[in-house]
């Protein structure tokens, strides 16, 4: 006697749903995530007890040093602590126009060499107006 063999259904997955459900979940972790790009520079400013005249009004190039040592030109952080990228830094912000006033920015930690880092720059560049930012100090 022959008997008949029964037919064997191909077992399948179906896969589109779980594309679709990666998909989503893809899209909720992009929308999600919030991009940053911006560093925090924190710096603790030496006081002073009395205020100078403001020259915000004659577009100052601004020249931030960290209590780590690090050098930020107008918000741009320059890449080593060197003197000569100080300078090549400058040149590029100054564009020709040393008229214009630096502002020197230093934590209350920062050495003084780094301070004296941004003069030497300076007066590489022939550059003569300086300022020094302060917190005022606080009236006993």
């Amino acid at each position: 006697m022959k008997f008949r063999r029964q037919k064997i259904e191909e077992v399948n997955i179906n896969l589109t749903p779980l594309i679709d459900v990666v998909f989503l979940l893809l899209i909720f972790f992009m929308v999600s995530t919030t991009f940053k790009q911006t560093t925090d520079l924190t710096i603790d400013l030496p006081t002073a007890s009395s205020g100078a005249a403001s020259i915000v009004s004659q577009d100052p190039v601004e020249v931030t040093i960290s209590q780590d040592g690090q050098f930020v030109i107008n918000g741009q952080t320059l890449i080593n602590e060197r003197i000569d990228t100080l300078v090549q830094g400058l040149q590029q912000t100054f564009d020709g126009n040393f008229e214009r006033p630096l502002i020197i920015t230093a934590d209350a930690n920062a050495s003084y060499e780094m301070v004296m880092r941004v003069y030497d720059a300076a007066a590489q560049l022939g550059i003569t107006k300086l300022a020094h930012t302060a917190q005022k100090e606080d009236a006993p």
